[in-house]
């Protein structure tokens, strides 16, 4: 190849560097989907179909206007994207619609992309105009534009003293990359020539790739990782790009396999919803025939990177020659035009297990794996040369200590302009400045994290971060235990966020629903399955449930769940549910109204056990905003998720009716209604409270050793590294309690372990030696796999 005197500064000089270097090998090829290869552009063919479109818009368009790209997934796409750039167009990537429904459903999404970009052309494909009428028909915005079908307007050639448009420097805008959060206000990220340059020039640094290297990519070309990952990356490494529909890959996840496997790819890219797709949608026979063994960059971003799907992925096709050293979890945003991390130093992803409770107060502690408050958290690369991370307090501007979470603050050549046409956001954005040294400027992601070992560790978005009574929760965590609470729910198909509802900050959950599980659907049963699983895992009340058809959940085009998008449509009632539940405010009644008792003997006697029970029931339901009588009495707190301040809250207001003083943990004691009315109206065999530990019979100071671990396990297996193995490959383990044990009918949680409840299981004193017996405590961890 031969080397240019200067390097390009532009993207229309990187292409045309690439057709007088290379004219006849292959830029990009396009996949069908059944596999087969269905059409290719070399880099003659690019340059001189570019030059065309060119030659067509300036007919009717002026440098600097802007074209709305409105193409399915082809090189179609690719030669009007260019050609937009040959004119000195801005171009505007769009989501293209491609059915009636689907034209519902994006119009005001991009009536409100036109109506802030203002383009004055829109470029499509013929057969995309011949259904637009409808979607011109009822989009004011869309319908003043000048629509090309450009595959059969075109010019029959440039003029033959045109020439491409020179941009006047690598400062010139290239194309606006819509973000996809607010679909009434959504802002366009200004990436100019030398943005989309100098971040491919960045990924080459830390994904590096040689003349031998094959790229695929199935990510819409509207989404950044798509463009730059998909489109700009390969033109830039000098190889050819191969492209598939994301159609493609949903329907079928196989295709993208057999795809890696049969043109031996070494990079392609991918959310992290895509290797779990792959992992639930294949066989072991289909795995079997797949030889995976050259894929050596399989990145993982775009969205909150799994450990569990990492593991997953690889241990299910390592028959096929995947190694888990081909991961390179990355992080990045369109504001930077893609990639921020992703570079690494040693051969295998990195994991951080840290203490939840301290993440939520924003600070790292590091704990055991696999410890009863450890989240892991997996690495997202380091920078490379021309790129800094810094990690800030997002309301003190000041550089956070190593120990700390803060905002993830980004400078470097990728990052982009600003917002288009949004000065105000753009310079609070991309303006910041570290408050007590002045470095800048910065841009602001909106993520927070903190880097470690020179590691990024994204932990949460600052917007969705969930703030109740003073207390932060990741939405993530709680979506995970939701997804997991009933068998009917779709994995990866919840949003978690709050809304205020009688003063204060309330949790709403919004959930798909399982396609399989429609027709069959329990909204009570989901409903408390959920509440129960918040409850338990978080120690949160649920305000309000919403069950959604599959697909239904407001998501980004690379499949990123738009909360903010969920908190707008919940509480203007726009969401279509096939379910809900949601649980009714209420104040505390006046002493007067809740008292229950008569006068005299009957008044000092206190309320009957019956008269309580009434009035718990009562105060639950109302909570519920369901009929006293369908609360069980036997039935223990958790199941009406009831959190620990809602639970102290509730004995309070006990006091008054019952007009005496009672402990705050009156409903841990007694987890169910008819255990503490029994034990308060004066004892009974219901009355019992939840068992205690025996507290040390060591009383004075000793040195302490860890010499071993006595537990029992299910399913057979002796030793830690089998359980692990028996969770993670989802082994029935559960058995019928034995009748000697305990009674199961009390005992039985739906969701799991409960915040409003013990566990005890007494080892046999055969299991311990002598020394040790009678200094163990009486309590073990009872462990339940299903």
């Amino acid at each position: 190849m031969k080397k240019a005197s200067t390097p390009p500064v532009t993207l229309v000089e990187l292409l045309r560097l690439r057709s007088a270097t290379r004219p006849e090998s292959a830029a990009y090829i396009f996949i069908k989907d059944d596999g087969l290869e269905e059409v290719r552009l070399t880099h003659a063919e690019l340059d001189r179909r570019a030059r065309r479109i060119a030659s067509t818009l300036l007919a009717g368009a002026r440098a600097g206007e802007r074209a709305l790209l409105l193409y399915p997934a082809g090189l179609d796409f690719v030669a009007a994207f260019f050609g937009c750039l040959y004119a000195g167009v801005i171009a505007v990537p769009a989501h293209s619609p491609r059915s009636a429904r689907e034209d519902s459903s994006m119009r005001a999404r991009l009536e409100a992309v036109a109506r802030d970009a203002e383009p004055a052309l829109a470029l499509t494909t013929s057969r995309i105009l011949a259904h637009s009428e409808a979607l011109l028909a009822q989009s004011p915005n869309l319908r003043r534009m000048r629509w090309l079908a450009v595959d059969d307007e075109l010019a029959p050639d440039e003029p033959a003293d045109w020439s491409p448009h020179a941009a006047a420097d690598a400062d010139a805008l290239a194309y606006l990359q819509y973000t996809s959060g607010s679909t009434a206000l959504p802002k366009g990220v200004m990436v100019s020539h030398g943005n989309a340059l100098g971040n491919a020039a960045y990924i080459a640094r830390g994904f590096g790739a040689t003349p031998e290297s094959v790229f695929l990519s199935w990510l819409p070309h509207y989404h950044d990782m798509g463009l730059i990952g998909g489109t700009v990356q390969p033109l830039y490494e000098g190889v050819t790009g191969h492209l598939m529909s994301p159609a493609a890959f949903l329907q079928q996840p196989l295709r993208w396999l057999e795809a890696v496997s049969r043109l031996r790819v070494t990079h392609s890219p991918a959310p992290n919803f895509a290797y779990d797709l792959c992992v639930n949608r294949t066989s072991p026979e289909q795995r079997a025939a797949l030889d995976l063994s050259s894929w050596s960059q399989a990145v993982n971003g775009a969205e909150p990177v799994r450990r569990e799907t990492l593991e997953r992925f690889a241990e299910a096709f390592a028959p096929a020659g995947f190694r888990l050293a081909a991961f390179c979890p990355s992080y990045g945003l369109a504001e930077a035009t893609l990639l921020v991390t992703g570079a690494r130093e040693k051969d295998t992803p990195t994991f951080i297990d840290a203490d939840a409770a301290a993440l939520e107060q924003h600070l790292v502690r590091v704990t055991p794996a696999g410890g009863p408050s450890a989240r892991t958290l997996v690495g997202s690369g380091r920078t490379s040369p021309g790129t800094e991370v810094v990690i800030a307090h997002p309301e003190t501007f000041v550089r956070c200590g190593p120990d700390e979470v803060g905002e993830i603050w980004v400078s470097g050549p990728g990052v982009a302009r600003g917002y288009w046409n949004r000065p105000e956001e753009t310079a609070q954005t991309f303006g910041a400045r570290l408050a007590d040294t002045g470095e800048g400027p910065f841009l602001r992601t909106g993520d927070l994290g903190f880097v470690r070992g020179g590691e990024l560790f994204v932990t949460g978005r600052r917007k969705d971060l969930i703030i109740i009574r003073g207390h932060n929760y990741y939405p993530q965590d709680i979506e995970r235990s939701v997804e997991l609470s009933h068998a009917a729910l779709s994995p990866g198909g919840g949003a978690a966020f709050s809304v205020e509802a009688g003063g204060e900050e309330r949790l709403v959950v919004v959930q798909e629903v399982a396609r399989r599980a429609l027709r069959s659907l329990n909204v009570e049963e989901v409903a408390a399955a959920v509440r129960a699983a918040v409850s338990n895992q978080h120690g949160l009340e649920t305000h309000a449930v919403v069950l959604l058809k599959p697909g239904a959940l407001p998501k980004t085009s690379s499949g990123k769940t738009q909360r903010s998008a969920c908190r707008r449509k919940f509480s203007a009632g726009e969401f279509e549910a096939v379910g809900e539940w949601s649980r009714r405010p209420t104040e505390p009644a006046p002493l007067h109204d809740t008292r229950c008792g008569g006068t005299g003997e009957r008044e000092a006697a206190g309320p009957s056990e019956e008269e309580i029970q009434v009035w718990l029931a009562s105060k639950i339901s109302e909570r519920l905003k369901v009929d006293p009588r369908e609360i069980d009495i036997r039935e223990p707190f958790e199941r009406y998720s009831m959190d620990s301040a809602t639970a102290v809250s509730l004995s309070g207001q006990f006091e008054n009716y019952l007009g005496r003083k009672l402990m705050p943990t009156l409903l841990y004691e007694y987890p169910t209604i008819q255990s503490v009315a029994s034990y308060l109206a004066g004892g009974s065999e219901h009355a019992q409270p939840a068992a205690r530990a025996e507290g040390p019979l060591v009383t004075r100071a000793e040195p302490v050793a860890v010499v071993g671990m006595g537990l029992r396990l299910p399913g057979g297996v002796n030793d830690p590294e089998s359980f692990w193995r028996l969770l993670r490959d989802g082994v029935d383990a559960v058995t019928e309690v034995p009748a000697d044990r305990w009674d199961a009918d009390a005992f039985y949680a739906r969701a799991g372990v409960a915040s409003l409840r013990r566990w005890t299981s007494s080892t046999p004193p055969s299991s311990a030696s002598p020394r040790e017996r009678p200094t163990r405590s009486t309590r073990s961890s009872v462990c339940f796999s299903k």
